[in-house]
């Protein structure tokens, strides 16, 4: 067996779209035994991928934890370590353990003997567009703004394998519960289900749509398919309030009849992908949901703003609307993305639905 870490531990959309080297490694390296590390709360994403042959989970905000992490991964002499994360402790623990090659980010030296967060330079491709950028922010900002090439495609380049796509698998469990919620509200098979996951929490609020589109979109939709479809909001727990403020914009209730039904918001992550797969369509910000979709073959309209949208391969499954604002892909939380109409969200949804 040839031992092969992978530390990757956060955020859940890019863990989940880093098993996208999963396959060109084993095609590469038939003989691999990989080891995958995430952060408590992102093992779901890997726990059930049959390439991956063991997950080790760490607590980022624990001492402890890191440390007995690494002395659980000390013991074993490694040949490969594949290490995508740029935070201090976890470069410092890449450079720590025994391999006999490391890419992507470690721990360097300055002039002045103190250490930084640097990578290693096979990995330069990703990393130079980073924090950790040895070129600097503004220069690093240029880079990704300048990207052409997506995220699948630049590790698989980094890497030396086939590129891949993303993939999740959902257990039995998880498909019951959306199965026995779809039942409960009409959701049978003889409507079109248009899933909707427009919010954004946390830093990238304009990654989102705010409420108002959401309903115009939804109600165009409803009109230019007429009526013979239904929407599923959905979302995390920061998203409660603001799907049940676009709930109360619809009158016909929660029955059977209703146009709009409410996923709820506080589904462990396997269940929210199955309701993800249950879409004949996803209308999508950058965010887990989308890669969701991409990682299940669903089809999806996915919008960008302040994100850049060249990074995502959406594998042919759908449609990207992108800013057309002077600020698109600059990374600030307050990114204008008036330019993401109804109008373009609307008919790009159209034209990808089955």
């Amino acid at each position: 067996m040839h031992p092969i870490l992978i530390i990757k531990t956060a955020a859940l959309g890019d863990v989940l779209r880093t098993t996208s080297i999963l396959p060109g490694l084993h095609e590469a390296h038939p003989a691999s035994d990989i080891t995958w590390l995430v952060a408590q709360g992102a093992e779901d994403l890997v726990r059930l991928q049959p390439l991956v042959d063991r997950v080790v989970k760490v607590d980022l905000d624990s001492p402890e934890s890191l440390a007995s992490v690494s002395a659980d991964l000390g013991r074993t002499k490694w040949e490969w370590i594949i290490s995508l994360d740029e935070e201090e402790n976890l470069c410092r623990l890449a450079s720590t353990l025994t391999t006999e090659r490391l890419t992507g980010a470690q721990l360097a030296r300055r002039d002045d003997g103190s250490e930084c967060a640097s990578y290693t330079p096979d990995s330069a491709g990703w990393f130079d567009m980073g924090l950790t950028s040895h070129h600097g922010k503004e220069e690093a900002d240029r880079l990704k703004r300048e990207n052409s090439q997506s995220h699948a495609n630049i590790f698989a380049r980094m890497l030396g394998i086939a590129e891949g796509q993303p993939s999740l698998r959902i257990p039995g469990e998880a498909y019951q519960a959306s199965q026995v919620w779809g039942a409960r509200h009409g959701l049978d098979g003889s409507v079109t289900i248009i899933g909707v996951n427009t919010g954004a929490s946390g830093r990238w609020k304009t990654k989102g749509l705010d409420e108002e589109r959401t309903i115009e979109l939804i109600e165009f939709l409803h009109r230019e398919l007429e009526g013979d479809v239904k929407f599923v909001l959905l979302g995390g727990p920061a998203e409660a309030e603001r799907n049940g403020r676009i709930m109360e914009a619809f009158t016909e209730g929660g029955g059977s009849d209703a146009i709009v039904l409410d996923a709820g918001t506080d589904n462990d992550q396997l269940t929210f992908a199955a309701f993800v797969s249950r879409c004949d369509l996803l209308i999508t910000s950058d965010t887990l949901a989308m890669h969701m979709a991409i990682a299940r073959s669903i089809p999806l309209v996915a919008f960008f703003a302040p994100t850049s949208a060249v990074e995502i391969d959406i594998y042919g499954l759908g449609e990207k609307v992108i800013s057309t604002a002077d600020d698109y892909c600059s990374y600030r939380p307050d990114a204008d993305n008036s330019t993401i109409t109804v109008e373009r969200l609307g008919r790009a949804a159209l034209r990808t639905l089955p």
